[in-house]
C-alpha cells in the first residue's frame, strides 16, 4: 500500500462546519466537555465524547458511551448535518493561531508502513487508551480522531500546499479559543497524483501526536484482515509549534527548602530570579520554590552528546533532579508529579504551588523537531509528556468511513 491514499471524507455539509467542529476529545474533562456542548446540539463532542449525552459520572468506556457515540452519529448523518464526498479526495488543512500558521494535507496513512516502521512512532501507549479507541474505531464503523504526522519538509510539497492555500478556503471557521481551521478539497486526479508521488518518495513519516490512535487502527485492520489506513494530518516539520511542558511536585520527598538547594548545587547553578523564568536553551530549567523562582543550570559536562534520548531537557532533568533527588523514578504512575502544558502559561505553576497543592514546579525548554525525529530515527521512546503542540486540530471536519 502507498504512504498515504486519497479517502472519501465524512464531513460536515456547507454551512456547518463552526457547528461541528470540535477539540480533540483528550484535552478537556468529562466537565468541560459537558459545558462545551450546551446549546451545541451538533458538536461532535457528542461522538467524540458521547459521555456528555449520559448521567453525570457515567464510566467514559463503558459500552453504552460507545452505543451512544454510534446513534449520535446515524442522528447527525439522517439530519443531513454530515455529509460523505462522492469520491476519493486529499484536503488542506491550515491552522492559525496567533502569528503562527502551520498548512498540512489531510490523508489516510498506510498501516502497513506504520507496522513495517515507515511511520515512526517515539512514545510507549497505555493499554486502556489504545482499547478506548479501538472501541471508538469499531463501534462507528470510522476514524474520526485524526493522528497528527510529520514530514521533513519538502519543496515539491510545501510550495505546492501553499500555492492551494493562497486560494479562498472552503471551509473557514475560527474555534472559541480563537485558532482559525480552513480546509480546502483536492478532487482532482492530476494533483492527488503529484501529491502522492511526492510523499511516495519520503523515507518517513513521524507521528507527533495520535499514538493511541494508531496502535488502535493498527489493531482494527489487523482485526479486519485489510491492509488500509488511518485518518492523518500531516505538516512539515519545519512549521511546527512545540511548546514547553512543564512539572509540578507535591512534596519535596522529605527535605528542607534549603536542603533541597544545596543538593542541586552538586548538578547546577542555582540562581535566584526576580522574574518567572521561561527558560531560553537546553539545559536550563525554572524552578518556584516557596515564592521564588530560581535559574537552574545544569553542568555542561552532564549532558550527553550521542544518546538522542538522554540529551533530551524532559531526560536531564529527570535524571539530575525528578528521579535521584525528589525521588520519583516512574513519571508515568508516580501520583506524586502532574504536568501542565506549556499553553497554561507559567502563571498555572505559580498557582498550583501558592495554592499549597504542589510543594515545587519546573519549567522546562521546549523539546526540538529535530529532537524528536532523532528519537523516532534512532528506533528509541522519548520520556512522557515531552512534547505539547500547539495549535491542536478540530474533530470532527474530515473523518474516515472503514468501508
Amino acid at each position: 500500500m502507498s504512504l498515504i491514499t486519497p479517502f472519501a471524507g465524512l464531513r460536515p455539509a456547507p454551512e456547518r462546519a463552526a457547528d461541528v467542529a470540535a477539540p480533540p476529545y483528550d484535552v478537556m474533562s468529562a466537565a468541560e466537555a459537558r459545558r462545551m456542548v450546551e446549546g451545541r446540539p451538533w458538536s461532535f463532542l457528542h461522538i467524540s465524547r458521547a459521555e456528555v449525552d449520559l448521567p453525570e459520572g457515567t464510566d467514559p468506556y463503558a459500552s453504552e458511551v460507545y452505543a451512544k457515540a454510534r446513534a449520535n452519529l446515524d442522528a447527525m448523518l439522517a439530519a443531513g448535518v454530515l455529509i460523505r464526498d462522492p469520491a476519493p479526495c486529499y484536503y488542506v488543512y491550515r491552522l492559525t493561531m496567533g502569528g503562527h500558521r502551520q498548512i498540512g494535507l489531510v490523508a489516510s496513512a498506510s498501516v502497513a508502513a506504520y507496522d513495517d516502521g515507515r511511520i515512526k512512532k517515539h512514545e510507549f501507549t497505555r493499554p486502556a487508551k489504545e482499547d478506548d479507541r479501538v472501541r471508538q474505531i469499531e463501534a462507528l464503523s470510522a476514524q474520526t480522531g485524526p493522528v497528527f504526522l510529520v514530514y521533513r519538509a519538502t519543496p515539491a510539497i510545501d510550495d505546492r500546499l501553499a500555492e492551494i492555500g493562497a486560494t479562498p478556503p472552503e471551509v473557514d471557521v475560527t474555534a472559541a479559543d480563537g485558532v482559525r481551521h480552513e480546509l480546502w478539497t483536492l478532487s482532482d486526479p492530476s494533483v492527488i497524483a503529484q501529491l502522492s508521488a511526492s510523499f511516495e518518495a519520503l523515507d518517513a513519516l513521524y507521528i507527533a501526536d495520535g499514538h493511541h490512535r494508531s496502535a488502535a487502527a493498527s489493531r482494527v485492520a489487523a482485526a479486519r484482515s485489510k491492509d488500509e489506513g488511518f485518518l492523518s494530518v500531516i505538516f512539515p516539520h519545519d512549521q511546527m509549534r512545540i511548546l514547553d511542558y512543564n512539572r509540578v511536585v507535591r512534596d519535596l520527598n522529605g527535605l528542607a527548602p534549603e536542603d533541597l538547594l544545596e543538593r542541586l548545587a552538586a548538578s547546577f547553578r542555582v540562581e535566584p530570579s526576580a522574574e518567572p523564568v521561561k527558560p531560553a536553551r537546553s539545559g536550563e530549567f525554572g524552578m518556584y520554590l516557596k515564592g521564588t523562582w530560581y535559574r537552574l543550570t545544569l553542568d555542561p559536562d552532564r549532558i550527553p552528546g550521542d544518546d538522542p534520548v538522554a540529551r533530551l531537557d524532559v531526560s536531564l532533568l529527570q535524571n539530575h533532579l525528578i528521579g535521584p533527588i525528589l525521588g520519583i523514578q516512574d513519571p508515568r504512575r508516580d501520583d506524586r508529579i502532574d504536568f501542565v502544558g506549556g499553553i497554561r502559561g507559567l502563571n498555572a505553576l505559580v498557582q498550583r504551588v501558592d495554592s499549597g497543592e504542589m510543594a515545587l514546579a519546573l519549567a522546562l525548554h521546549p523539546t526540538g523537531m529535530d529532537d524528536l525525529m532523532a528519537v523516532a530515527d534512532a528506533g528509541h521512546v522519548m520520556p512522557p509528556k515531552s512534547t505539547w503542540f500547539e495549535p491542536k486540530l478540530a474533530d470532527g471536519l474530515v473523518s474516515l468511513v472503514l468501508d
